[in-house]
């Protein structure tokens, strides 16, 4: 169905190609995935398929893409449009319509369907995806997962015979994930689709492909095989797969029931051991059961003097001083293509960020590119929320919510799309105004401060870390973050080397792929290492590599007395780092406290490793290493 010949693409300007002889088959009636760590040209390869790679992107495509015997050289998108659905890393750029009614028809109607074909297709896909009580709904309004499972299902309804998805559920809860994946796998073993995506998060994803195609670094040739076969030389490996290395099991296992069968002598070895972890970089061994909660805090070290911990030293950090104030330059909203589905990261601001009482695009520049009054006091709690409520348009974001997190302490929001995780971020920066309740953070109300009072005291990264990035390159994005947090020149730009290697100065933003920008704009806001840190989905785009380094960055903010709230679906993420996890549904705190008690009791959000030791309470394979060579000292 898709077959690529000796295909290499180079963008313009480029020293190199970014894929490089890339020779394999994708058989009719597959679902193939595409793995790699960030950066090797997995996008640019889904896009060869779509014809948006060059006719859109530009660049040299040499070497033959065949879709359905049609070359994607001489046949531009549109005229691929009836044999191939694609939906890239941003459901933003995707979107052409105002309502997901009109987005799930939209397709059909470019082709010329008939409106009886039409109105089926989409109340099947409405239930298919559970999108039947959003159909009115302006996409606009949505949470981020819920953009993701429309962009999903505008490009099923015109059923198309291939099916090209770049990260399809890096947005999603867990359950929501799985119930996307179902949906492909039926159409795979149903009707014959041929499915080619994209993933970082490979635990999600490996169980259901037939065969993955691993391209192991920038320029390599890809390895096409069985997932059993790539995953035991491949460079990016899921939980499961690395607790099976770590076992020295064979095969190894795919999946969380293949690998509970062949735990018990695991689990035997591992009896009676507790499962010891840092204590966030506070460099104090506990067991899980003590993590800290609402009741057991960390206390706060100097707030900018940084402590190193046991596990993973911590990645340089700078120490914000005086700052300059340049004069911030409006972002550049135009658009780069006529196409929708044109992966051109073009900025989107009146769907990026919810609503405020000030315009949410200028607000948030004066958030970020403003000079402090005076260093922020030290107060009791960086955040607060008491009796919080927020009620958005017909929506009830959040209902009565309390939560206070504490100096040094990480805190994992989860809960599945649409529970209100970003809406509270978003009350903590001003964004959103409170409906009832109180919101303070470092004993300020944040709606009602200005932006230079609030910005030595909190840093939000977004959904779209598009929303902090308004420079031409990304030597310029990381100099004008060094100025202003008042940081030594250079320190952003370490920071982005660090935790995602091969960025180059001279890239503009808008050209990198979702997990480098998320990168960037990570450093953007890591080099003014404000007191409090939100974070929402910190790892959608990042391979494990990435996420490794990002961990390590974020217990040195820890330890050093830096308070941390990320929402996030990634649970093995939560496992990792959180001392607690706050589980949202429908706006309300459903429960609350140390990471261990709230997921090892979940099926939806207990890692793989806690699924294959229960009933022994382990949440990472890193416990599970430290824990067998503790037995063998």
């Amino acid at each position: 169905m898709i077959r690529f010949e000796n295909v290499s693409v180079t963008y313009d300007g480029a020293a190199e190609p970014v894929i490089q002889d890339v020779d394999l088959t994708v058989p009719e009636g597959e679902l193939v995935l595409l793995a790699g760590p960030s950066g090797v040209g997995k996008s640019t390869l889904l896009g060869t398929v779509s014809g948006l790679v060059p006719h859109f992107t530009g660049g040299t495509l040499r070497g033959r893409v065949t879709v359905d015997g049609r070359d994607t050289r001489t046949h531009k998108p549109r005229e691929l449009a009836d044999v191939v659905g694609t939906v890239g890393q941003d459901p933003l750029s995707h979107f052409v319509t105002d309502t997901v009614e009109e987005e799930l028809a939209y397709g059909m109607e470019s082709l010329g369907l008939s409106p009886e074909v039409m109105r089926r297709r989409v109340e099947e896909t409405l239930d298919l995806l559970g999108l039947a009580a959003l159909r009115d709904r302006p996409i606009a309004t949505l949470s981020g997962g819920q953009q993701q499972r429309v962009a999903i299902g505008s490009v099923l309804t015109p059923h198309p015979r291939v099916l090209v998805l770049d990260e399809p559920t890096s947005a999603l809860d867990p359950a929501a994930a799985e119930e996307v994946l179902a949906v492909l796998l039926r159409l795979v073993h149903d009707l014959g689709t041929t499915v080619l995506l994209a993933e970082h998060r490979l635990e999600r994803v490996l169980q259901y492909a037939d065969q993955v195609a691993l391209l192991p670094s920038p320029g390599a040739a890809p390895l096409l095989g069985t997932p059993a076969d790539v995953m035991a030389v491949s460079p990016v490996f899921p939980p499961v797969v690395d607790l099976g290395r770590l076992a020295g099991w064979s095969p190894l296992p795919l999946t969380v029931r293949d690998a509970r069968r062949r735990a018990a002598d695991l689990r035997e070895r591992l009896a009676g051991r507790e499962a010891t972890r840092e204590a966030r970089g506070l460099g104090l061994p506990v067991t899980v059961a003590s993590l800290p909660g609402q009741g057991a805090r960390p206390q706060a070290a100097a707030p900018l003097e940084p402590v190193a911990t046991q596990e993973a030293a911590p990645l340089p950090l700078p120490v914000p001083g005086a700052r300059h104030n340049p004069s911030a330059p409006e972002p550049d909203h135009s658009d780069h293509s006529d196409h929708p589905n044109h992966p051109d990261h073009s900025d989107h601001p009146d769907r990026s960020l919810p609503s405020a009482p000030e315009p949410p695009r200028s607000r948030f520049a004066g958030f970020r590119r403003s000079r402090p009054t005076s260093a922020p006091a030290a107060p009791a709690f960086p955040a607060e929320a008491r009796s919080l409520s927020v009620r958005r348009s017909r929506v009830q974001a959040l209902r009565d919510v309390d939560l206070a997190v504490g100096p040094g302490e990480t805190v994992a929001l989860m809960g599945r799309n649409g529970a209100g995780k970003s809406t509270l971020l978003n009350t903590f920066v001003g964004l959103v105004e409170p409906s009832a309740g109180t919101v303070h953070v470092g004993g300020l109300v944040p709606h009602r401060t200005p932006p230079r009072d609030l910005v030595r005291r909190v840093g939000l990264v977004p959904q779209e870390p598009r929303d902090l990035l308004y420079a031409d390159t990304v030597a310029a994005e990381c100099a004008a973050a060094d100025r202003d947090a008042g940081a030594a020149p250079g320190s952003c730009r370490t920071l982005v080397s660090d935790l995602l290697p091969g960025i180059t100065d001279d890239t503009h933003p808008r050209d990198l792929s979702e997990g480098q920008r998320l990168t960037l704009a990570l450093a953007v806001v890591l080099t003014a290492r404000p007191p409090l840190l939100l974070l929402d989905e910190p790892t959608r785009g990042l391979d494990y590599a990435a996420k490794a380094r990002l961990v390590a960055v974020l217990r040195g903010l820890a330890a050093a007395g830096h308070a941390i709230v990320l929402a996030t679906h990634d649970v093995e993420l939560a496992a990792e780092l959180a001392h607690r996890v706050v589980l949202l549904a429908e706006g309300e705190v459903i429960a609350d406290g140390p990471t261990a008690e709230v997921v090892v009791s979940s099926p939806s959000f207990a890692p793989q490793v806690t699924k294959i030791l229960a009933p022994q309470e382990w949440l990472t394979v890193a416990q599970v290493r430290e824990a067998l060579r503790e037995a063998l000292r």
